[in-house]
């Protein structure tokens, strides 16, 4: 009876799809066991992506498959764990040293709120359960400081690298830090190449001995210098690509996404920012800015639309404050469609192939 079990729960799990990946939920081994005994059945499934937050809702599209099934008075139990791996990217990059997989967020226009969404997007990803870590790209304009909330200079080792800043339990490393707020960085493009690299490579990610699963990058819009030394020397495993629903802005999101593809960095999808407004007052939602933008432009592209963040007031108080949206109001509607994108990108990049590359030995040969 018990192998009768096993194999009729497992045929039926195959049926699930798993709303973060879009794949079968026991894809890429994600059913790791069934266990049966004369009290109950134990499913014990492990995701690569990071399940803190979305457990419950896992485990009822699990029981709600399995409902069907005579269990001979067996009670269901639904184990679910995370295993975050190292994923593929760009052939000839070196890797980071303590960084797992790099995910970068781009917009190709300047004011469409991508730095607020990074900064959302990386929080919404510690909150779920990873170790994340972000990297402020944007070195003409800095601000994932002031919007994640943290002053002062980041220590440097005796070895040169740099310890990463640290609040809301993310991990930060940005130009910022290293100059004053009001002043301006006048610098050609083989200068701020060289920063980059050198706040990427120089800096000590995994300096508490935990690799960082997911290091966000926010970059500056355009397609210029940084966005071509992050697609040539930067292992990037995925792409975001941040638009608002305005023609104007969609013209410059198709330039960025034609750059990553010209580039073989994948994109996960593209996220709608301000999409519509949310009235403070009243609560009536005005697409001001036109609708379906991003629909028509990932229709266009075979691309997935992750999600859309309407234009509120409290986002932009919030990232001023130095304290996003994601940990100041967790339970508000806005989080959860931050949170619920975040999700989706990590399920994307789940699916992804696996980097094998760091676990081959070194091969020396010697003439004896």
């Amino acid at each position: 009876m018990s192998e009768q079990i096993i194999t009729a729960v497992t045929k039926q799990l195959h049926a699930v799809i798993d709303p973060y990946t879009g794949t079968k939920i026991t894809a890429g081994k994600g059913l790791k066991s069934v266990t049966v005994d004369d009290e109950k059945v134990v499913v014990n499934l492990i995701k690569g992506y990071p399940v803190e937050g979305v457990v419950k809702e896992l485990a009822g599209l699990v029981r709600d498959s399995l409902s069907s099934l005579p269990f001979e008075n067996r009670d269901l139990e639904v184990v679910i764990e995370q295993s975050i791996v190292s994923h593929s990217v760009q052939q000839g990059v070196q890797a980071v040293a303590g960084i797992k997989n790099i995910i970068a967020v781009a917009s190709g226009k300047g004011g469409v709120g991508k730095s607020t969404v990074s900064a959302n997007l990386a929080l919404a990803l510690s909150a779920c359960g990873a170790n994340v870590a972000v990297l402020d790209a944007d070195i003409y304009g800095p601000s994932q400081p002031r919007m994640l909330g943290i002053t002062g200079k980041p220590k440097a080792l005796e070895n040169k690298m740099l310890l990463p800043m640290k609040n809301h339990d993310i991990k930060i490393m940005s130009i910022g830090f290293l100059v004053e707020e009001d002043t301006p960085m006048i610098w050609r493009g083989p200068m701020v190449t060289q920063a980059l690299e050198q706040m990427l490579r120089g800096t000590d990610w995994a300096n508490d001995g935990e690799e960082i699963d997911y290091l966000v990058i926010d970059l500056p819009p355009g397609t210029g210098d940084i966005q071509l030394t992050l697609s040539q020397k930067v292992p990037v495993t995925g792409a975001v690509i941040v638009t608002t629903p305005q023609d104007i802005a969609l013209l410059d999101a198709r330039k960025a996404y034609k750059m990553f593809e010209k580039v073989d960095v994948p994109i996960f999808g593209v996220i709608e920012n301000m999409s519509t407004h949310v009235c403070s007052q009243c609560g009536h939602e005005e697409a001001i800015f036109g609708e379906n933008g991003a629909a028509k432009m990932a229709a266009d592209y075979k691309l997935d639309v992750l999600g859309d963040i309407p234009l509120e007031m409290a986002i932009r108080e919030l990232a001023d404050s130095g304290s996003p949206t994601v940990v100041a109001q967790p339970e508000s509607a806005t989080a959860k469609r931050y949170t619920d994108i975040a999700l989706r990108i990590a399920g994307k990049l789940s699916v992804k192939k696996k980097d094998f590359a760091s676990k081959f030995p070194n091969i020396v040969v010697e003439n004896s």
